[in-house]
C-alpha cells in the first residue's frame, strides 16, 4: 500500500508507523488520520506482526492539526451538520481500542493536541528528553479530541489529567513520567533502540493469542460496573488458553528451560467468544 503522509516498515515481527510530515512537525490532517488506520490495519491482519510501534519523523512527534486551512476546515467543517460530525482523531484510538497487537509510542519530539491524544489508546508510551507535551485545548479555545475524556483520567487520574486540560499547558518529559503519561524517559538517540528491545522481547517470548486477550481484558475491564464482569470473560480465557497448543509450548519451554516456540495465530487461532464486548452486557451504547 503506498502511502504519502506516514511510513510503514516491518522487520523482525514489529511494524513501525512513523508519521511522515516533518517539514510540519507531522501536524495531523485527514489523510494522515486515514493512512495511520489503514497502517494499523496492516498490521492487525498479518501475523508476522507481533508489535506496533509508532514515531514521528524529523525533530516532532505530532504539533497538533494542521491549521493551515483555517480553523473551521480543521475542527468544524461548515458543510457537516453537528449531529453528523465526528472528531478525526477519534478514529486513531478507536482503532487501537480494539487491536489485537500491542502498541508502543516512542514520542520523540513534540506532541500536542492530537499529537498526544492519540497516544493515549496506546499500550505503552516512552519519551525522549526532547520530548513536549500538552493537553493545549483550552489555549486554543477548541475542545478535548481523540477520546480523550475517557482515556487520560484513567491512565493518569483525574487530578492530574484536570491540572493538564485546564491549564492547557506545555510540559516536559520528566513531567510526563512522573504523572505517569509516560512508563520511561531516554535520551534521544536511546528512544527507538528502547522501544525496538521492549517490542522484540514481546515478540520473541510471549503467546500472541495471549497478548491479545490480555491487552483486552485490561483496556475493556476498565469500564466493567463489577469485578464479576472480569471474573466471567477470564474464567473463559483460562479455560481456552489452558486447552491451547500455546499452554502445553509455554509449560513445556519453561520446564525444558528454552526459548518458547508458540505457534498458534490471532488470524485464526481467537476463541469463539472473541470480541466478547461486542455481544450484550459489553456492547457499548
Amino acid at each position: 500500500m503506498d502511502f504519502t503522509q506516514i511510513v510503514y516498515e516491518k522487520d523482525r515481527r514489529v511494524a513501525l508507523i512513523t508519521l511522515n510530515r516533518p517539514d510540519r512537525l507531522n501536524a495531523f490532517t485527514p489523510v494522515l488520520g486515514q493512512e495511520f488506520i489503514q497502517a494499523l490495519d496492516l498490521a492487525d491482519a498479518d501475523d508476522e506482526v507481533r508489535v506496533v510501534i509508532v514515531t514521528g519523523a524529523g525533530r516532532g512527534f505530532c504539533a497538533g492539526a494542521d491549521l493551515s486551512a483555517g480553523p473551521g476546515q480543521a475542527f468544524s467543517p461548515r458543510e457537516i451538520p453537528m449531529e453528523e460530525f465526528r472528531d478525526g482523531g477519534g478514529f486513531i484510538p478507536l482503532r487501537l481500542f480494539d487491536l489485537k497487537k500491542p502498541t508502543i509510542a516512542a514520542i520523540n519530539g513534540p506532541a500536542v493536541g492530537v499529537g498526544i491524544t492519540m497516544t493515549l489508546a496506546m499500550d505503552v508510551r516512552l519519551a525522549s528528553t526532547a520530548a513536549k507535551m500538552g493537553f493545549v485545548f483550552a489555549r486554543r479555545g477548541i475542545a478535548m479530541d481523540a477520546c480523550s475524556s475517557w482515556f487520560l483520567p484513567r491512565i493518569v487520574g483525574l487530578s492530574q489529567a484536570l491540572d493538564w486540560v485546564l491549564s492547557g499547558r506545555v510540559f516536559p518529559a520528566e513531567e510526563a513520567l512522573a504523572g505517569k503519561l509516560v512508563s520511561r524517559v531516554t535520551a534521544p538517540e536511546d528512544l527507538l533502540p528502547t522501544a525496538l528491545a521492549l517490542a522484540r522481547d514481546i515478540a520473541d517470548n510471549t503467546s500472541a493469542i495471549t497478548v491479545a486477550l490480555s491487552r483486552q481484558l485490561l483496556w475493556k475491564m476498565m469500564a466493567a460496573d463489577h469485578p464479576m464482569e472480569a471474573h466471567r470473560i477470564e474464567s473463559l480465557c483460562v479455560h481456552y488458553m489452558g486447552r491451547s497448543q500455546d499452554c502445553r509450548e509455554g509449560v513445556a519451554s519453561f520446564l525444558e528451560k528454552r526459548p518458547p516456540r508458540f505457534a498458534m495465530k490471532p488470524s485464526q487461532d481467537m476463541p469463539d467468544f472473541y470480541p466478547w464486548w461486542e455481544a450484550p452486557p459489553f456492547k457499548p451504547a
